[in-house]
């Protein structure tokens, strides 16, 4: 069973696993929460990022993606929902430039850690983009119409491509290296940052999809 569905869920697989190899926007959040805040806010982030992958592929799976793809007027305003989504991330990120005193890495309780991660699945299920990558991924993977199983295994495949991709992000950004030169750079990283999602909420906002 497994075997007539695999070349079609490996080329699925791999191409996610390009994407998250480019950097994009949960990347640079990433970036953000792993060089400010440490470790386990990170990899919580990641987390949430990969929450919202499994949303989406089960979502493009059951054909709720490609009804809102459809639907022009639900498509702007998810479209405008995560550009607003991402001036909300800039404008943090103005914010912590223009502090004048230094970021510290402090302990963060388990409430906090798990806003992150809530920001990561927020910023993964409501851009548009990402719908329109899924819908991409879920026909080469072929799995619209494949047994249970095979959507298991392949939602299952999923989850980890995001997570081991993002975390691997999220250790290597908050490792000591990083971090002091996060520290050394804060203003001109969260600036980066700052523009980066500014631009991206722009495009988003005016690049019809």
């Amino acid at each position: 069973m497994f075997s007539d569905y695999l070349p079609q869920l490996v080329l699925a697989w791999s191409i996610q696993a390009v994407g998250i190899m480019s950097p994009g926007p949960s990347v640079a959040l990433i970036l953000g929460v792993a060089t400010s805040r440490g470790r386990l806010p990170s990899l919580v982030t990641a987390f949430g990022v990969a929450c919202g992958s499994i949303v989406l592929s089960v979502a493009t799976i059951i054909g709720l993606t490609a009804i809102l793809a459809q639907v022009a007027e639900l498509m702007t305003v998810l479209r405008w929902l995560g550009a607003a989504y991402l001036a909300w991330l800039a404008f943090k990120a103005f914010r912590n430039a223009a502090s004048a005193s230094k970021i510290l890495v402090e302990p963060v309780g388990r409430e906090s850690a798990w806003r992150t991660g809530l920001a990561g699945f927020a910023l993964q299920v409501s851009n548009p983009k990402a719908i329109m990558f899924w819908l991409a991924i879920a026909s080469l993977g072929g799995v619209g119409d494949a047994p249970l199983p095979v959507v298991l295994l392949f939602v299952a495949v999923v989850f980890l491509n995001s997570f081991v991709g993002h975390g691997a992000y999220a250790v290597l950004l908050s490792s000591a290296p990083a971090r002091n030169a996060y520290g050394r750079a804060r203003r001109y990283i969260e600036s980066g940052l700052g523009c980066f999602f500014l631009f991206a909420g722009f495009k988003l906002a005016t690049t019809r999809l």
